[in-house]
Parts: C-alpha cells; structure tokens; sequence
C-alpha cells in the first residue's frame, strides 16, 4: 500500500494508458481472429428435462455420465419440483438414447418430461437482448453521473467500465473460455461494480476540489485517489475472495461465471484507479486549454 501511496499517478498516465492498449489490443486481436466460443445458450443444441425417482440423484452423478459422451461442458440445472434441466450440444436420436439409457443403468428410473432441440434463433435474441442491456446501462449510467457530476465525469466513467467489459470478453475469447447467458449477467454485474467503485473515487475528487482551491489539479486527483484506493483495493480483495471460493467449489455450472466476474473485479479496480481518474484530468486539461485556462 505504501509503494501505490507514493505513486504519482496522473503524471504516469501515458503508462497506465499503455497498460490498458495493450491488453484491449490483444482482446481485438483474439476477438477478430477466433472470436467467442458461443455455447448452447447462443448456438442452440438440445434440451433434455428429466425427473429422476432418486430425488437424493446431484447434478455431479449426472455430470459424470455426460462426461462418458463428452459432454461434461453441458448446462445443468435443477428445477423447484426436484426434475434436471440438461442443454448439451445437438445431440442425434440415437445418441440421446445412449445417453438416457446411461441414466436408467448408473442412476435409476427417471421420467422424461421433455427432449428438444433448442434453435440458433433463440441464441441470436439473447444476444440482441445483452447488447440492448448494455447500451441502456451505459445510457443510464451517463445521465446518472451528469447529474450528480459533470458530463466529463460520465464519460471517463463509461469508457473505464466499457474498458473492463471488453477485457472480460477478450479473456474468454483469448482462451476459448464458452460464453453462455451466465455470461452476459456476469458482464452487467462488472459494469455495476467497476461504476460503483469509480464514483466513490470520484466522490473524493468532488470534495477536494471544493476545499483545496489552492492546489492543482493534479495534485488535486492524486490525493484523492490516495485517499481512496486502500477502501478500494480492500473491497476488490474481499470480493475477490467470495469469487474464487465460488470457482473452485461452486461446481462447473457457475465456474464461468464466477471466472468473467473475477477478471471484471480485478480490470475493474484497475480502471477506476488508474484509467477513469486520468482520463477526467485529460479531459479538463484539454477543455481548459481550449479556453485558454490554465490547470493550476
């Protein structure tokens, strides 16, 4: 915390913007050669639902079977009245058999209650669906921080939390990670956590601003973040642990989204220390010496 304390922060901005080209720069490279690994969710593929007479069967007796037919990467989710919601790649008649069939021998007698193949359409609308979610978020989050800020203050913001949202999407397509709904409620959680921890920042700036007119305004930001980053660090920390608690034990049906949400925390406090702040003091210098304003 020390070594962080001491660091000059606006006046090493081109660093941190270098930082933060390199890594979107390797996201859009990755993006644009092999893109995302959509899973069933968004390239459609077949639904088994299924109630066992064992109501004592978990979802990792059923994962092991789907594992003999390579499919231990398929959706499972256990329903209110006990039944199994299984979505795997499209799977051929035949195959399912096999499959149910496995089911009946290691497991016990079960009742399927329905089998369908789930169709590409519905993958195109959920994305259409996350993308809109996206944009109202960013609309939302503008006007809200206008408001309570300044416009330039919106817009720092909405390029820091754009920053970590595409990182996330650069991780699972650099490492073929499989995107599916999970991941698009991942990536609005890191939008609304990297905004919460940037205002708080932004906050401080607001209230030294007032009560240290003498200053400048770099010295201005760097003390505010100063002032801040330990409460920021601690919370990203704490969330952190909470989140890799959930990646190790939480089973393979939230590893996923646990993931994206662990790659948001830790891009998400780096943004709002590093990126959100120094693009505002960017932005005011520029406006300044527009108006002929000196930043002292």
């Amino acid at each position: 915390m020390k070594i962080i304390g001491n660091m000059e922060i606006i006046g090493k901005r081109k660093i941190w913007y270098s930082i933060s080209l390199i890594l979107i720069a390797i996201c859009l490279v990755s993006l644009l050669a092999q893109g995302l690994n959509f899973g069933i969710d968004f390239q459609g593929g077949s639904l088994t639902h299924v109630k066992f007479v064992d109501e004592s069967v978990n979802s990792e007796q059923i994962r092991n079977i789907l594992g003999e037919f390579d499919l231990e990467n398929s959706s499972i989710q256990e329903a209110t009245d006990g039944s199994v919601v299984i979505k795997t790649i499209e799977l051929e008649q035949d195959k399912l058999g096999e499959l149910l069939q496995a089911f009946e021998e290691k497991i016990g007698k079960y009742e399927l209650l329905r089998s369908e193949k789930v169709g590409p359409i519905i993958g195109g609308e959920l994305r259409k669906a996350g993308l809109i979610a996206l944009l109202v978020a960013s609309i939302l989050q503008i006007l809200y921080i206008t408001i309570r800020f300044e416009f330039k203050f919106a817009i720092a913001a909405i390029i820091a939390l754009l920053h970590d949202a595409f990182i996330a999407l650069g991780f699972f397509s650099l490492f073929q990670i499989e995107v599916d709904i999970a991941f698009i409620a991942a990536i609005l959680t890191i939008i609304g956590y990297s905004i919460n921890d940037t205002i708080v920042i932004f906050d401080r700036i607001r209230e030294n601003l007032k009560n240290r007119r003498k200053e400048s305004l770099d010295v201005i930001i760097n003390k505010s973040i100063k002032q801040t980053i330990v409460r920021s660090i601690n919370t990203s920390v704490a969330v952190l642990f909470i989140l890799f608690a959930l990646f190790f034990l939480g089973g393979e049906t939230t590893k996923n989204f646990s993931l994206a949400l662990i790659v948001g925390v830790i891009s998400g406090a780096y943004s709002s220390i590093f990126v959100a702040s120094t693009l505002w003091y960017q932005f005011k210098t520029e406006e300044h010496k527009k108006i002929g304003v000196g930043i002292e």
